[in-house]
């Protein structure tokens, strides 16, 4: 038998997950999105100190970036992707986001894909964030941007043979992992931070191409009159997000319990200095 380079095949399943590959084979017909609010306003105060005490450059994406990857570190379910009707644990935690050269319409973009290790931590993620981001803009792009380029400009006849070849490759589990490495199609997650542009948190959908089962897209920031425990109410700064995940993987109630976690971790930025493993003490 086959053994996929980015994943481990999962046999134990019962007889509503075998079959639902074969009735909605594609992942976009079987995507499910759930906007959602969190409360980030002791967040932004605590990287705003980090920032002014150590020099750092935090920001509320690589938070975000950090709680996505915790969350889905233990709840390993949301790492789970479909291909060629069978079911696949991923074998690592990988980020991937667009990185725009500029802020002009005209600017060329970029696709980042970073792996994300168990022992890394808040600052860590955020230095290899910044890094990476950084790296492209001094060199105005990447390889993978580079081999984008050469393969657009390839014959129409040409690209439709060639991505009829790698969905088969796909398909039978044996796409070169030089072909996957890099492509934001083949993470984790894809991340897509329209706060940072004055934009809302949209619909963001899935792609029949590749593994990558789920999309956030980040909205603005914005203050937000909140009931608190006790019964008061507060000003709080509030943060969009809209998520869109492969229903097939798991169900709502594991999704649910899920976010339980992403949301202690953004409403306690402390405990974002932890690493990657450590537990997350919240209730399930």
């Amino acid at each position: 038998m086959i053994n996929r380079t980015d994943g481990t095949r999962i046999k134990d399943l019962d007889g509503f997950h075998s079959i639902v590959p074969y009735v909605m084979p594609k992942r976009t017909e079987a995507e499910v999105s759930s906007f959602e609010k969190f409360d980030v306003t002791d967040l932004m105060a605590y990287i705003k100190e980090r920032n002014e005490k150590d020099g750092t450059n935090l920001k509320l994406f690589h938070a975000i970036c950090t709680a996505a990857a915790r969350t889905i570190y233990h709840r390993p379910k949301m790492n789970i992707f479909i291909a060629g009707r069978r079911f696949w644990q991923r074998k690592d935690i990988t980020l991937s986001f667009v990185v725009k050269r500029t802020f002009e319409d005209v600017a060329e973009e970029s696709l980042m894909t970073l792996k994300v290790d168990p022992e890394m931590t808040f600052s860590s993620i955020s230095d290899m964030i910044l890094g990476s981001v950084s790296k492209v803009r001094t060199e105005s792009g990447n390889e993978l941007g580079k081999t984008m380029d050469f393969v657009g400009r390839l014959p129409r006849c040409v690209l439709v043979l060639l991505f009829g070849i790698l969905r088969r490759l796909e398909y039978f589990g044996v796409m070169p992992r030089s072909l996957m490495k890099g492509d934001p199609n083949y993470s984790t997650v894809l991340l897509s931070n329209l706060g940072s542009i004055g934009a809302g948190a949209p619909y963001h959908h899935l792609s029949n191409y590749g593994t990558c089962s789920i999309m956030i897209t980040i909205g603005t920031m914005h203050p937000e009159t909140c009931r608190m425990p006790d019964g008061t109410e507060q000003e709080r700064l509030m943060v969009d997000l809209t998520l869109t995940l492969d229903e097939r993987i798991a169900d709502g109630f594991y999704f649910a319990r899920s976010l339980r976690i992403t949301k202690y971790l953004l409403e306690h930025p402390e405990s974002l200095e932890e690493t990657i493993s450590t537990p997350v003490p919240v209730e399930l």
